[in-house]
């Protein structure tokens, strides 16, 4: 079931800003990433999925809920942490999780406490004057707390140091087992690239391309950097027909490309050279998407 459907959603904002054409589905238990670059159309994409601006054309579906008309019905289903937080007047961190608690009906504050705690979060400061780290956390508890079916969070990691980052994908990673829907816009690759099981780049307010994770973590082939101990040994290795990537002469070293079933080959192989190092060159989310939008662009010169 696709819990999300986002249909040829546009946001025209005139001279070329915006969103384009955005299609999206994404399935009731699935944790989808949403990268790109700051300006790219991810928030504008969040707030059109939301309801909380019209889009120019094009729809959004929560749980079947058209959600420009279905805004306030959509809000009960979704715990939502926004790129930009502005709280409501009230005094403390704790009057305001208060105020979400009555707003949801919750009168067992336990798990929102347990998460308070793993965030180190002071609750009793000034709302107003928290730093940009502390806001965020306050929000992260209030979208979780509820136990909403979907999680949709905006940046959410914005303003944690390391430590405190780390905690907060570790919560995600725990809602996600227990069946949450997520969808998580980043600009950090890291960060969906260990989380999430599929993830969708946007560039220029179109989206380029969805990827399931599982294509990049098992792919049927690795990349090797060998580097020998003399140019005669580097030249020779060079005439075994390896599929090789890229070449540094200098260094006598060349990286390859190799299918799984045939690395154990290639260490038979590299038994009769005097060889530096070899190390595996580890294939990255943010490598794939550098080389799809390469791929794009020179498409589209090739158009010109």
């Amino acid at each position: 079931m696709d819990i999300i459907e986002i249909q040829n959603l546009t946001k025209d904002y005139g001279e070329g800003r915006g969103i384009f054409n955005i299609n999206l589905k994404i399935k009731q238990g699935e944790m989808v990433g949403f990268v790109g670059t700051n300006g790219s159309g991810k928030t504008t994409t969040i707030r059109c999925l939301l309801g909380f601006i019209k889009p120019t054309s094009g729809c959004a579906y929560v749980k079947g809920l058209e959600t420009w008309k279905n805004a306030s019905e959509v809000a009960k289903s979704v715990g939502y942490v926004p790129g930009e937080i502005a709280f409501p007047d009230l005094p403390t961190g704790t009057a305001f999780l208060k105020s979400q608690a009555e707003y949801f009906k919750i009168k067992d504050m336990s798990y929102a406490n347990s998460l308070i705690e793993k965030l180190q979060l002071d609750t009793e400061a000034n709302l107003k004057r928290m730093s940009k780290g502390m806001k965020q956390k306050t929000a992260l508890v209030a979208a979780l707390m509820n136990n909403a079916e979907i999680l949709i969070l905006d940046e959410p990691t914005t303003g944690l140091d390391p430590l405190m980052r780390k905690s907060f994908l570790d919560i995600v990673k725990e809602e996600h087992k227990k069946g949450r829907t997520i969808f998580m816009s980043s600009h950090m690759f890291n960060e969906v690239e260990e989380t999430c099981d599929k993830v969708a780049l946007i560039s220029d307010g179109h989206l380029i391309d969805v990827v399931d994770m599982d294509k990049i973590k098992n792919r049927p082939s690795k990349d090797f950097k060998i580097e020998f101990n003399n140019v005669e040994d580097y030249k020779k290795f060079k005439t075994l027909k390896y599929k090789i990537i890229r070449d540094q002469e200098k260094y006598n070293q060349v990286t390859i490309n190799i299918r799984h079933k045939h690395i154990n080959n290639l260490f038979k192989d590299l038994k009769a050279f005097d060889v530096k190092f070899i190390s595996e060159v580890k294939y990255t989310l943010e490598k794939y998407f550098k080389e799809v939008l390469a791929k794009q662009k020179e498409e589209k010169k090739n158009v010109q």
